[in-house]
């Protein structure tokens, strides 16, 4: 098998069958724990399509296995949506919430709700599609004032202008909630980032997204090893700088905008795991980028999991519990890097 670059059938292996265990644990543990035969029984009769489904059937299969898989397709697109931002800005500290993207696509998204903006037929589409916009147009605007500020993007200025930006954001959030009307407790719980109440409709738009966008992402990792290294050395190897940056861009702020849609504001998920993971695995993209899509979906699980298990039967949201996790590593992130910069 090769090691000089890309995964290797191995990895894929460990990988996928790690995160098929903890898909697992995360449908048989919850406020209902469920027995691992009763749990395959009833998965094996509904393939079968048998009336035999067990007691527990009607908490499999409309309720715990269709938020299982949209729990573990946000992960990974939010995670690979992360590493593809740090390659691209050559900045450890880049994620969607870091940034005030996922603000902006949550801004879009609760603009969508409050006034009713929808496309007939196509379920979420009206605030799948307003998410999407405003997550790539905060991005580009955020970018443009750094740059503006600092023509050579540093970590401190982009991260400035992230938080400036996630503040107007706020300001505009709290501006439509006054005319939400009786939409306001809804919109408010949907903002802290939970995926209860998902349905297979949901996981296949998810799904759809990441195999799309997430494909090009993962297309695209030559071309960010070389942004890596800056972008004259890309030009220098035949990469068209203007154009892979705006495909990455976009494809970020498509799978940003979609996970945002369909759960909220789910924070630092691009931030821990790709950061662990370049610890690990190294900063080539190529590894970088399949492994940041099965751990951001092992621990957006295991996130979940916790959510649910921890004040049961009551249930936190899952994004309280990623922005405790992902605070504490920002901030060692941020005082690793200081300390870097100065030695």
């Amino acid at each position: 098998m090769k090691k000089n670059g890309g995964f290797t059938l191995a990895e894929y292996l460990i990988f996928t069958v790690l995160l098929l265990a903890v898909m697992l644990l995360c449908i048989c543990a919850g406020s209902v724990s469920i027995p691992l035969g009763e749990t395959f029984k009833t998965i094996i009769n509904a393939i079968k399509n048998t009336s035999e489904g067990g007691s527990y059937e009607s908490i499999l299969l409309p309720v715990r296995i269709p938020r299982v898989f949209c729990v573990a397709l946000a992960g990974a697109s939010l995670s690979l949506s992360g590493a593809s931002m740090q390659g691209l800005l050559k900045n450890p500290l880049a994620d969607g919430s870091t940034l005030g993207v996922s603000s902006g696509a949550s801004l879009g998204a609760v603009i969508s709700i409050a006034f009713g903006i929808t496309i007939p037929g196509l379920p979420f589409s009206g605030t799948m599609i307003m998410a999407i916009i405003f997550a790539f147009l905060s991005l580009v605007l955020i970018l443009a004032f750094a740059y503006r500020l600092d023509s050579s993007l540093s970590t401190n200025t982009i991260i400035l202008m992230g938080v400036v930006f996630s503040m107007f954001a706020s300001s505009l959030f709290s501006l439509v909630i006054t005319f939400a009307g009786e939409k306001v407790k809804s919109i408010t719980f949907w903002t802290l980032g939970s995926l209860r109440g998902s349905s297979y409709r949901n996981a296949l738009v998810l799904l759809i997204a990441l195999v799309i966008f997430g494909g090009i992402l993962l297309s695209k990792a030559t071309e960010l090893n070389a942004f890596a290294v800056g972008e004259d050395n890309a030009r220098s190897i035949g990469v068209n700088v203007f154009r892979t940056r705006l495909i990455v861009l976009i494809s970020i702020s498509v799978l940003i905008g979609v996970c945002v849609s369909i759960g909220g504001t789910i924070g630092f998920v691009g931030l821990v795991t790709p950061h662990i993971l370049r610890r690990i695995m190294g900063p080539d993209h190529r590894k970088l980028l399949p492994a940041s899509v099965f751990a951001g979906a092992i621990f957006l699980l295991l996130s979940d999991l916790v959510s649910r298990v921890i004040l049961r039967p009551r249930e936190l949201p899952i994004g309280v519990i990623t922005s405790l996790i992902g605070t504490v590593v920002f901030i060692w992130i941020f005082f690793s890097s200081r300390k870097k910069a100065s030695s």
